[in-house]
Parts: C-alpha cells; structure tokens; sequence
C-alpha cells in the first residue's frame, strides 16, 4: 500500500497552481486526503480538474487567497519573490516548501523511478506510466504533461512505484532518492542556471550520487553528453545500465522502424531479442521506449511484460500530438524549443509524411534564443517553410538586442525558406493559404503557440 499524507502538507496552497509541475503533486495530494488551495494566473482546464477533486483555485494573486490555516505553501522556481501570497506567508509564519521538495515527500516509502535528461523526460515518465498502468502495477507517478486529459499529469496510486519527471533546470532533481533512475542525454540548456557544460555535468553527478544504495542508472549509450557522464561516474558504488545503438550498450536497440505515426522496435536485453511497437514516430521516441523499459527491468518488473506493455502508451499532450485534420492536412503540436528537440520532431515527421512539412514554430525564452538562436534556426532547414513568432517571454524580462529575428537571420543561411510573424491573430490564414493536401502543419514551442492548432484547422478548406 502507498503511504498516507505527510502531516504537514494536510492543507497546502499552491502558488502557481495550475502548472504542469505544481498541478499533478496537488492532484496527488488532494487524492491522499489533503485540503488543497491555491491560485493561478488564469483560468484553465487544469484548474476545473483540480475543483472536481475538492481543491480550492482561485485565479489571480492576492494576500487574501491564502487561509491562514494552511500548513505551508508550496512555490516553484517560477514564483517571484514579491508575490503577495509568498508574503503574506512570511507574515503568517506559514511555512514556504519548493515543489520539489514536496514531491520528494510524496515519494518516501515507495520506489521511485526518476526520469531526468535534457529532453524526453515528459515522454518517458508518461511512457512508464502507462505501462506500469496496464500491467495492473498501480504507480503513483507525476508528469509535466497531460496524457489523455486535463488534470492527467498526475495519479496517486495503490502500488508500491512512483514514476516521477526529474527536473534539472533548476537544480531541484537533487532533492529526490530514486531507486532507478534515468539519464536521457545531457546538453547545456537553462542559460540563467547553468553558464557551463562541466556545471551541468556536476548537477547530472549530484542527482546519480542520490540513487539509493542497490539502486540503478539507467544512460544513453549514445548521447556524447550522456557518455561523458556515465564516464564521469565509473567506480562509484552504482549500478550503471547503457541502453542504445552502440556497440557497447547492455540493452542494444537492434533497429527502429518506422511504420507511419508509430515504430516497430527490436533490442537485445540480456542475451534475448524483444521485438515491441512504440505507437509514436520517431527514433528518439523510440529511444525513450527502450529507456522506459531498461528501468523497469532494473525495478524487477519482467522485461518480457513490459515491452508489449509500452505500447500502451499514445501520447502525451503536445508531444507531436496530432490536433486534427482537415482538406487533406494533418495539423500536429510540438512542444520542442530546443535545437536538438526540434531536429528530433522534424526528422520523426519527414520519415512519417509524404508532403511538405510546415512549421509555426515560437521561441521560447530570450535566454535560450540568445545562445541557440542560430542552431534553432538550423533546425528549421529541415521543414520546407516555416512561420517564426515573436518570443515567448515565460519568466523572464527582454534582453537587448534578441529578438526571433536571430533566428530567422540563420534560417536563411541555412537555405530555409522562413516568414516572420509578429502578431498570431494572423498566422491561421497565412497557414491555411500556404498548407495543401498531403502537407503536415507543426505548431511547435513551448509557449501558448499551442493554441493556434485548432484556428488553423479552422480556416483549411472544408
């Protein structure tokens, strides 16, 4: 049986509760019997989800959201110091948990799985899931996105595992203790946190050295960065399994081949070929699949289960997830921001669609485009036209002189054919008299370009 409440979160209020993070540990706590408050920026789904299980959301922010009998309030990185929720806390005496940290509590007495990484995270933890799910294991698991449903990032579960998303950017992966945990690759990405590939690869030291004692990493055998770190933590007292292509690695992808929208995968996992589909496109989902599935057998659960098991899994909101189709064109969401994710999605299209490939693609942060802007505008080179936003800002405030323009500067160097867009209002029509039958439209980023899927559906020719 999982573990009941941690006293001190019986009646937590979430700042930011809406987030993809902070949505699934308040769902998991007010699903152990917690009295759930807190407050968000606007409305959303993910807010009526979090109501229909008793929580209390408010939107906005206001000193008067928080009752003063909550036993601590729960913030991320993302929340601001003059938030006036977070000061009527320190005016109270109410005490300030990070998200991280209360996470790490809901795992005490479970064994937990960590997925961590530059990329995939959201994939392979929804991936373990699911599957973990339909072998009727019960896990508790928290995601940073939504598998099928608004308010589906998260579940407290009967079993005795927990999958959990680790998150790196902010260092706060090194609160947890996993017994597995997973290292998809590692790259220099969270420019305000990290100013140096050998910080990042300390952060990675730091979160394998909390595996618990017994306990297994699971590495790419193939990611340079992840190489470099499975080199870096030989001789510790840790059980490193590599999965991947290469030559070298203990469980060895055989091949991936692409069927479509979906992979027929075979590997060799301890001397036997295990053959299994992986119902998304892509090499490096199917790379994620075969990480899922190395964890899993490091958790004892039987290798030959799990494998047909994973393709269970669908998708995860915003992971090339297919938003629809009209006059012959498919219309997906991407959430890639980074380089390398971007790559990966327009590889995984052009293997899966005989048309042109149409990108709407929203830098995210103007930290990231500051360094990556040329590599992003690389990426784009793979899709025959795209349509480039104005940045996201999320957190941060404007740095002179980045705009999207740096992008689109090395979009056309690199021979791409690219647009700018200032004001999304107009890229449905833009979209709609570019895009012909056959054609796949990829809205991608991490930002609201999410919502302009449907408005472009919308406006293709009936």
């Amino acid at each position: 049986m999982a573990p009941g409440l941690p006293t001190a979160m019986d009646r937590p209020h979430f700042i930011g509760i809406g987030g993809a993070g902070m949505s699934g540990i308040a769902k998991i706590l007010a699903q152990r019997g917690a009295r759930v408050a807190g407050s968000d920026a606007k409305e959303s789904a993910t807010a009526e989800a979090l109501r229909a299980l008793g929580a209390t959301v408010r939107i906005g922010h206001a000193a008067d959201h928080l009752a003063p009998d909550a036993t601590c309030v729960v913030v991320s990185s993302a929340i601001r110091e003059d938030n006036p929720e977070l000061a009527r806390a320190a005016e109270l005496g109410i005490p300030v948990v990070h998200r991280s940290d209360a996470l790490a509590r809901l795992m005490d007495g479970l064994r937990p799985i960590a997925v961590a990484g530059t990329h995939g995270k959201t994939t392979t933890t929804s991936m373990l899931a699911v599957s973990l799910s339909t072998l009727g294991l019960n896990p508790s698991y928290a995601i940073g996105g939504d598998l099928d449903a608004p308010g589906s990032n998260a579940l407290h579960g009967e079993g005795e595992i927990f999958v959990a998303e680790a998150d790196e950017s902010d260092r706060s992966f090194h609160k947890y203790a996993p017994e597995v945990a997973i290292v998809l690759n590692v790259e220099l990405d969270h420019h305000a946190n990290y100013a140096s590939m050998d910080e990042i690869y300390e952060s990675f030291e730091t979160f394998a050295d909390r595996i618990t004692a017994g306990g297994t990493l699971v590495v790419s055998a193939d990611h340079e960065g992840a190489r470099e770190l499975t080199r870096r933590l030989r001789g510790r007292d840790l059980r490193i399994v590599t999965y991947g292509e290469s030559a070298d690695a203990d469980v060895r992808v055989l091949s991936v081949v692409p069927r479509g929208l979906r992979s027929e995968v075979t590997v060799l996992l301890d001397g036997t070929e295990l053959a299994f589909a992986v119902s998304v496109p892509g090499r490096h989902y199917a790379h994620n699949a075969v990480a899922a599935l190395a964890a899993g057998a490091a958790l004892g659960v039987p290798a030959s289960e799990l494998a047909p098991a994973l393709a269970s899994y669908t998708g995860v909101k915003r992971r090339l997830q297919l938003k629809g189709e009209a006059a012959g064109v498919q219309v997906v969401d991407s959430y890639a921001h980074h380089p390398t994710e971007m790559t990966a999605d327009l590889e995984a299209m052009r293997a899966a669609v005989a048309g042109r490939i149409l990108v709407v693609f929203q830098p995210h942060l103007f930290s990231r485009t500051q360094e990556l802007g040329k590599e992003m505008g690389q990426a784009l080179s793979l899709a025959d036209a795209s349509v480039v936003l104005d940045i996201y800002p999320a957190r941060e405030d404007p740095i002179p002189g980045v705009t999207s323009g740096l992008i689109i500067e090395a979009a056309r160097v690199a021979g791409a054919d690219v647009t700018p867009v200032h004001d999304m209002a107009e890229v449905p029509a833009a979209i709609a008299g570019m895009a012909g039958p056959g054609d796949l439209v990829l809205t991608m980023g991490a930002g609201d370009v999410t919502d302009l899927g449907p408005e472009i559906l919308a406006r293709l020719p009936k």
